[in-house]
């Protein structure tokens, strides 16, 4: 998969992100769901466990920058 593929798909975080966590996502992607590392786009945002995200950028293998959506 590469970069512009999974830049603007949506998740959901199962793991809590912010500024000194190593947060988790589930993205689908290639036919099924998958789990990345994830850091906050912004490095002072916190997002909570269960919040809708989309990919700001990607860092192969497993590493995904993401932003809140729907202003949550």
């Amino acid at each position: 998969m590469d970069d512009t593929s999974m830049v603007g798909l949506m998740g959901r975080v199962t793991g809590t992100i912010g500024p000194g966590l190593v947060g988790e996502v589930i993205v689908r992607v290639r036919g099924g769901a998958e789990h990345f590392l994830a850091y906050p786009a912004t490095g002072t945002e916190r997002i909570e466990r269960g919040t809708v995200v989309t990919v700001v950028e990607y860092l192969p293998p497993r590493t995904v920058y993401v932003s809140a959506m729907y202003g949550s």
